[in-house]
């Protein structure tokens, strides 16, 4: 009972909070507004261990009709793109306050993924989308799990897409590509959930030497992003709902080698089933967003966090 009458107060503050409903980015090719609400939110006085360097820069929980099951988020000029399970493409600008923390979004847009011949991905398993990277050039790549592929959407992903590289193994049907992200020169970072690190280009996928066989503690990857001082960061993520939700975040080196542990989340702190990373260069260091999938479950929340990184 406890636990339903903290639901309903959730609830109920959504309703309170500030709508956004903004015009669409480019109606060109198919973007559409999409409602989302968006409430400040602490990290909590205990449950979250930061390593030195490292400061809760503020946090969002987000709500709206459409916004369910977010896999991984890439943060592009204050943009925050984001792909779902559902197989949409979602993107909102990210607004801060005037000590620069996160304070809300604007500009919320959603458009549907499509396949190489145009068509909108058709449920499940074909629109399981859990990766997004942004290359250099602006090309947008999308990973899905269940029908295992990637697929390069274009610059600003408003291109039929056409299959790339990626990893020759054979992923579980419900564990495979979670981490994706930029590895510069042309090239991306491919992460599998359960085991399993490549940098990818047009000819194939090399393994990283040194990426170790993790989630022997219950972690698995979740989410990558490009770290702006070389490597990469990646979140990791341990899920036994309701009541043992995990995440934590580390560095990974070029060669594959796992960093100390630099941000831990659980409960009571604010954390749930954080599947998406993106790290951002700012003029102290590096800004590092977390975005947690809701499972499209009302007992769970879709939590965009904010940290900051000092040089």
């Amino acid at each position: 009972m406890a636990r339903l009458g903290l639901v309903s107060a959730l609830l109920l503050a959504a309703a309170c909070a500030g709508i956004d409903t903004s015009r669409p980015l480019d109606s060109d090719t198919g973007d559409r507004p999409v409602r989302i609400e968006a409430r400040a939110t602490p990290l909590g006085p205990v449950g979250a261990t930061l390593a030195e360097g490292v400061t809760y820069a503020g946090g969002l929980t987000l709500r709206g009709p459409e916004l369910h099951g977010l896999s991984d988020l890439k943060v592009v000029d204050d943009t925050a793109w984001t792909v779902s399970d559902f197989g949409t493409l979602i993107r909102m600008r990210l607004v801060t306050d005037p000590a620069d923390r996160l304070s809300g979004i604007a500009g919320a847009t959603l458009r549907p993924l499509i396949d190489p011949d145009g068509a909108v991905l058709s449920p499940k398993p074909r629109a399981d989308a859990e990766g997004i990277a942004i290359l250099d050039d602006g090309s947008v790549l999308v990973s899905f799990e269940r029908d295992h592929r990637i697929w390069n959407y274009g610059r600003g992903a408003t291109a039929r897409p056409v299959p790339v590289s990626h990893p020759a193994v054979i992923f579980p049907d419900n564990g495979g590509m979670e981490g994706l992200a930029s590895a510069g020169n042309d090239g991306w970072l491919v992460l599998g959930e359960e085991s399993g690190g490549w940098v990818c280009r047009g000819a194939g996928c090399a393994a990283l030497p040194a990426y170790p066989a993790i989630g022997a503690d219950g972690f698995r990857v979740t989410g990558a992003d490009r770290d702006p001082s070389g490597g990469w960061f990646i979140v990791e993520r341990s899920f036994s709902p309701p009541l043992d939700m995990r995440a934590r975040v580390r560095r990974l080196s070029e060669d594959g080698t796992l960093g100390p542990v630099l941000i831990t989340l659980r409960p009571p702190a604010s954390v749930d089933n954080m599947e998406g990373i993106a790290a951002v260069a700012t003029a102290k260091g590096t800004r590092l967003y977390l975005l947690s999938d809701d499972n499209d479950n009302p007992l769970q929340r879709t939590l965009l966090l904010a940290f900051d990184l000092a040089r």
